[in-house]
């Protein structure tokens, strides 16, 4: 055991490849492959009598997805839904998130953390269906207190979302807060620019990869999200329920087909995010 040690304290690469070797091999036969596997079958057809797969290349699925105007309508409404979620993360998270570095104690800023994190602990289901009961407009909490409630539907699922994918938005708001230097806040305000103005000018080049993380966060759980949309969604469709009732009913191509349409979306996300710069500094 000496010697092996020896012999790969002087081979690092040896190291490093023993090192990774397994996590990524399982990255790129699990998650790769799986990708893979789901654009393969995007291509392939469904027998109109017996419902089977047909494995043969073909592109009716793609042709059926552009031809078909409610995908269309389908996928704009949930690129809204994963925007409007976004900003109101973002919306709340940075005054949040200020407090919490900037202006509360030691002490208190540990329990604010905590209760940040607190719901991940919490089963998605649990909070989804806890909404339900709050929003429910037949006598739910909200109608019950305030006499009337939004109808289960497109309003009722940014909310839920918001809700549930706020700390995804807080926890990398918070980090970006703690590499702002106070003395940048302080010789601003000594040279006499208001708050909006130190915002603008200060806090924000500093927060933008912070910022833009939690964007990527919240933005591509919305448009992934099918769970929550079937629980206090009504008769809303998004993407992720399409794409599941697809495989209910066993038209696994089109689903698949569909599915492409998400990554797309966030690839060319992630892609206009790069053109910042941002990534770079995170």
């Amino acid at each position: 055991m000496r010697a092996i040690s020896r012999w790969l304290t002087r081979h690092k690469r040896v190291q490093l490849g023993l090192l990774l070797g397994a996590p990524i091999t399982w990255l790129g036969v699990v998650y790769l492959g799986s990708i893979a596997a789901l654009l393969l079958t995007s291509f392939y057809g469904l027998d109109s009598f017996t419902f089977s797969v047909v494995k043969k290349f073909q592109l009716s699925n793609y042709q059926e997805l552009l031809k078909w105007a409610p995908y269309g309508r389908i996928t704009l409404r949930t690129i809204l839904v994963a925007l409007s979620v976004t900003v109101i993360d973002l919306a709340l998270a940075i005054p949040i998130a200020f407090y919490i570095v900037k202006v509360a104690s030691k002490r208190m800023r540990r329990i604010l953390i905590i209760a940040v994190t607190v719901p991940l602990w919490a089963s998605y289901l649990v909070k989804a269906y806890a909404w339900r009961i709050l929003l429910d407009p037949a006598g739910g909490l909200v109608k019950n207190v305030f006499g009337s409630s939004p109808k289960l539907g497109m309003v009722t699922v940014i909310i839920t979302l918001a809700y549930l994918w706020l700390p995804y938005a807080i926890l990398p708001v918070v980090a970006g807060f703690d590499r702002l230097p106070n003395s940048l806040l302080e010789a601003s305000s000594d040279l006499g620019a208001k708050a909006g103005q130190t915002f603008r000018a200060i806090a924000i080049p500093v927060l933008l990869p912070a910022l833009l993380a939690a964007t990527i966060f919240t933005f591509s759980l919305s448009l992934g999200d099918y769970i929550a949309v079937g629980i206090v969604g009504g008769t809303t469709q998004m993407i992720g329920n399409v794409i599941y009732s697809n495989f209910g009913v066993n038209n696994v191509p089109l689903a698949s087909a569909y599915a492409v349409a998400p990554m797309l979306i966030m690839i060319g996300y992630l892609l206009i995010v790069r053109r910042t710069g941002a990534l770079d500094n995170l």
